[in-house]
């Protein structure tokens, strides 16, 4: 599933009359970068959220349909679900899984091995009910946070602490399946509300992400992320 309903907020004024997935970042726009690395690793359909400027997306999407994964759209026209409710809307389209859920705008320089790959690979739901993609602070682009969790050697997570810094930050991809959302709230939430509960039954797991994550929240955030990817390619 690839989140792509939100305001992008932060993006303006570049986002006034476009949606932040299609904003240009080198020479395809943003979804385009993350449905093209989905299509590299084998994924044949993804579910695409609508609500912003949603006519635009379908649009894109439609223009683009001879190119790898299908896309099926899930409409959030009425009311914007969040990240939480909106996977959850699209669980009849997504089914048992397990699927990748994918924010829009996130995207990243590989390293020595492809990242959705990677996650495949790490991929165990005898032990996961989630897999979250974790960039190094140190290599990351255009992040000024804290982090979000700190790993173990073997990949279990744990949240920061509200004083602490820890060294990785969500890189905006996850891997699930149907099961993570059983009993889910109704209508919109977060997905680390889902995480929160895998997380205190030991079952939220982390990959490191072996390239330069970048993220891509704003204007000067997105010049930052041209700019690296002149320099090392994407």
């Amino acid at each position: 599933m690839v989140l792509a309903a939100g305001f992008g907020a932060r993006m303006r004024p570049l986002t006034d009359k476009v949606p932040k997935p299609l904003v240009p970042l080198m020479d395809r726009t943003l979804i385009d970068h993350v449905l093209d690395r989905l299509d590299a690793a084998g994924v044949e359909t993804a579910v695409v959220n609508v609500h912003y400027l949603a006519d635009q997306i379908e649009a894109h999407m439609a223009a683009r349909a001879d190119r790898g994964p299908k896309t099926i759209i899930s409409d959030e026209r009425d009311l914007l679900l969040d990240t939480g409710g909106g996977a959850t809307k699209a669980l009849p389209l997504l089914g048992e899984g397990p699927f990748f859920i994918h924010n829009s705008d996130s995207v990243w320089s590989e390293g020595v091995t492809p990242a959705l790959s990677h996650m495949k690979r790490h991929w165990n739901p005898a032990l996961m009910d989630c897999l979250l993609l974790l960039a190094p602070l140190s290599t990351s682009i255009g992040y000024s946070g804290r982090g979000d969790f700190d790993m173990e050697p073997d990949g279990r997570l744990s949240r920061r602490g509200e004083r602490q810094v820890v060294p990785f930050a969500f890189a905006g991809v996850s891997i699930c399946t149907a099961a993570l959302f059983e009993d889910a709230p109704e209508g919109p939430f977060s997905l680390n509300v889902l995480w929160d509960r895998a997380l205190a039954n030991d079952r939220l797991f982390g990959v490191r992400l072996d390239g330069r994550w970048m993220h891509v929240g704003t204007p000067e955030a997105l010049e930052e992320a041209e700019a690296s990817f002149e320099h090392e390619g994407a």
